[in-house]
């Protein structure tokens, strides 16, 4: 209860803090530039820079904190990368070549490559399916609430949930991981999914297809009801079946909605770390770029430099797709 009523404490706070912005902002804009006792014209020139000035005051706390914990690290991270692990000698490229010659950041690309490939591309897939086929029905709502719902869930919440499913006890004793109770159950012997080879890799990705899925469901959910029913009538007519409706009517008209779906999704997936973290820390050969970067940064007394050289490969491997979804978000907006 006690960090319940701090975290209301806080969050009132902050409420408070911005109202008294946003009063004390326009009062003083009311000062410098007054309205009252002046000739029409100064009024209107007041007016008139008042209105410059006002967004600019509203957006400098986020310019303010933007700059500071986003602008800021980057180049900060740039620096650290180039020195050694702790910051005191500069070495160039060498913790890049370091990086390049290390086999564990060789499985740590190849096993983001692999998430890359399958995550996204899954998540969107699922959530067009269920956006399509609960779009019509009375009941879809429920439905899309129920398969939004594990969005409300952190990472880690969502892999303490799976660990319970994929959990494994030796043999001779009971199974209490749901996968395995289920494989016993019809004579099947258990397995310890998250340390088998390759599949465990499989099996961290359903825990994010899981919770994306959602995501891309509410999204491309609103993009099937924006489109026109003459269209789909239209091919109704022309004798098309539900199939090619969906592939040949559907799917092209919100194709830059399924872009901007399958591109944010990447840009979650380049950075993932909390359900590696959680569920296996990196072992049986699931280590991804980010925990790895977490391990050289604050483990085994820490080495800023080859932590800070990973968190600029992410941050390279991540700006294309950002950009790319950005002009796809924009080119969306203005109806292209």
């Amino acid at each position: 209860m006690e960090q319940l009523y701090s975290s209301l404490f806080i969050m009132a706070l902050g409420v408070a803090g911005c109202a008294v912005y946003f009063i004390g902002t326009n009062w003083l804009l009311g000062i410098i530039f007054p309205t009252r006792n002046v000739s029409n014209r100064q009024m209107a020139q007041n007016l008139r820079r008042a209105a410059a000035v006002r967004p600019w005051l509203f957006l400098g706390p986020s310019l303010t904190f933007l700059c500071l914990y986003l602008v800021y690290p980057v180049f900060d991270s740039f620096y650290l990368s180039l020195h050694d692990r702790n910051a005191d000698e500069f070495v160039g490229f060498d913790n890049y070549s370091w990086l390049f010659n290390n086999p564990e950041f060789r499985e740590s690309l190849f096993n983001n490559v692999l998430w890359l490939l399958i995550v996204p591309a899954a998540s969107t897939f699922f959530g067009l399916v269920i956006a399509a086929l609960t779009d019509k029905v009375s009941w879809g709502n429920i439905a899309k609430s129920l398969i939004f719902m594990p969005m409300a869930i952190s990472f880690i919440g969502a892999s303490i949930i799976w660990k319970f499913v994929y959990d494994y006890r030796a043999p001779g004793s009971e199974q209490i991981g749901i996968l395995n109770a289920v494989l016993e159950y019809f004579g099947g012997t258990a397995q310890p999914w998250i340390a088998l080879p390759f599949w465990n890799n499989i099996f961290l990705m359903v825990i994010l297809i899981w919770i994306q899925t959602g995501f891309a469901m509410v999204i491309l959910s609103a993009a099937l009801r924006g489109i026109p029913e003459e269209t789909v009538e239209a091919a109704v007519l022309d004798g098309a079946n539900g199939v090619q409706i969906f592939f040949k009517i559907l799917i092209p008209q919100i194709w830059g909605t399924i872009a901007v779906v399958w591109t944010t999704i990447t840009i979650l997936v380049l950075k993932v770390f909390d359900i590696v973290l959680a569920m296996t820390n990196g072992q049986w050969s699931t280590q991804v770029l980010a925990n790895m970067m977490f391990d050289w940064m604050f483990r085994g007394g820490g080495d800023f430099g080859r932590g800070a050289a990973i968190a600029v490969i992410i941050m390279v491997a991540v700006i294309p797709v950002m950009v790319w979804n950005m002009r796809q978000a924009n080119a969306q907006m203005e109806g292209r």
